[in-house]
């Protein structure tokens, strides 16, 4: 290919990229920006394989083999409750690959890089290997290899600090002398500051990380594009920083917090005892047949879907109690929290495989207003998002982050599997409501139960 017919396709790339990122901000044209998307990625692949000088390309394609057969199937094969975490292991294999790109072109130019070249690969090499060893750490966290909670060691502030000064020195060190060692100890240093990073991060607050370290990724991506000198990877590294770096400020807005206490609030907080012990508390519970009386002669029902839905795989069934539910006359609406589940965009995606009308989904800020007028608001695996200790507990994690306002429905139904605490680790006293009713079991088995209730009255 010559020089123009490569900077063409290369444009058409870029410009599919930025088209993927404008669907991807609406659950209607998501679907479409995903595969705009794909199809710039498909394109820059092959133009660099047909129009590059490539040494040992048999390699590349057993490579790009090795790569796509697990890849696929990983997809294909893992459930909705597991997508944060693939999500986790895709962003840390992009920025681990960009930092080995960039060590790759340090130990092939002799160490006579020019320094601006030298500051893209140390830049790359750091930035990337936080984002590996900390979107590694944030995968164990939510397959629950480790404990959720925030995991703060002994000085621990001070061991991180430490950490994150040597690092920095050693990044400094190797600019002016380009030494092998130093690019050695910068790496291995690198890998333990994205570790400590992460640990002291836990509950609601991870898939803000995990947002943060795609931007991460994003920057490594562009710095190594700068090293290979190619445009089309400095575009992509920097329009996933961009979006990565928005979406996780919006994402801490949403939680009603900054991103700084977000990161390194475990150093400084107290133990929460919201909620007491829930053994001690008496609840309200009741069969499926009384939730469908509840639920049956409504005027209005507010559905809030959180994780439980998604372990469930129950979105077709409430899919099938709104239809039923509509069909009787009453108004239903779904209300979704920014953070609900366990990454952005989590309860859109599950509710929009069960084909839920756009128009039905409620943003927090949208129906907030809603819920006073609300004869039921059916809570069905959520818990922290609408948990009152965030707007009356100071020593809770959640404190200041924004809620979807349930407790101000006229009856309030809570599908739980048991009395076990939300993501974030502490109790939620809209449980204890007087005007909460529990029905206790897994969300699916429990809504088919109220829907066959309803559909015998």
């Amino acid at each position: 290919m010559s020089a123009n017919a490569v900077s063409l396709a290369y444009l058409v790339a870029a410009v599919a990229f930025i088209l993927a990122l404008k669907g991807l901000s609406s659950p209607p044209s998501a679907r479409n920006g995903n595969m705009i998307g794909a199809i710039g990625a498909l394109i820059a692949v092959i133009v660099v394989l047909i129009s590059g000088n490539l040494s040992h390309v048999w390699m590349i394609y057993v490579a790009m083999l090795i790569g796509v057969v697990p890849g696929v199937w990983a997809a294909r094969r893992v459930k909705m409750t597991a997508i944060p975490q693939l999500v986790a292991l895709f962003n840390g294999v992009g920025g681990g690959a960009a930092a080995v790109v960039a060590l790759a072109e340090f130990l092939k130019s002799g160490h006579t890089d020019p320094v601006g070249s030298l500051v893209a690969t140390v830049f790359s090499i750091l930035i990337g290997s936080v984002s590996f060893a900390g979107s590694a750490v944030t995968f164990a966290k939510l397959q629950e290899l480790m404990t959720t909670r925030p995991v703060v060691l002994p000085g621990g502030k001070y061991v991180s600090a430490l950490v994150a000064v040597a690092t920095l020195a050693a990044a400094i060190a190797v600019l002016p002398t380009g030494n092998t060692a130093l690019v050695v100890a910068l790496l291995a240093l690198s890998l333990v500051l994205g570790v400590l990073f992460v640990l002291p991060v836990g509950g609601a607050d991870v898939p803000i990380v995990i947002s943060l370290l795609n931007a991460f990724t994003g920057l490594t991506v562009a710095a190594s594009g700068y090293l290979l000198n190619n445009t089309l990877l400095i575009v992509a590294g920097t329009l996933v920083g961009a979006s990565g770096t928005i979406l996780t400020r919006l994402m801490a807005q949403a939680m009603g917090r900054s991103v700084v206490s977000i990161l390194f609030g475990a150093f400084t907080a107290k133990a929460s005892t919201a909620g007491g012990p829930s053994e001690a508390r008496p609840v309200r519970s009741a069969g499926p047949e009384d939730i469908a009386i509840l639920l049956a002669y409504a005027h209005k029902v507010i559905i809030v879907p959180g994780y439980g839905l998604a372990v469930a795989q129950a979105q077709h069934t409430v899919r099938e109690l709104a239809d039923l539910l509509a069909s009787r006359g009453v108004t239903v609406e779904y209300a979704i929290h920014p953070v609900a589940g366990r990454m952005p965009g989590h309860m859109n995606v599950l509710l929009a495989e069960a084909n839920v009308p756009y128009e039905q989904l409620k943003e927090m800020d949208e129906v907030n207003g809603e819920f006073a007028s609300t004869d039921v608001a059916v809570v069905i695996g959520a818990n922290d998002v609408v948990n009152p200790a965030a707007r009356t507990d100071p020593s809770a994690p959640i404190y200041g982050m924004p809620i979807l306002n349930v407790d101000q429905a006229t009856n309030i139904v809570f599908m739980k599997r048991s009395m076990r605490p939300g993501f974030a680790g502490i109790e939620n006293e809209l449980l204890y409501d007087p005007k909460t009713t529990l029905l206790f079991g897994d969300a699916k088995d429990s809504l088919t139960k109220v829907v066959g209730a309803i559909k015998n009255m």
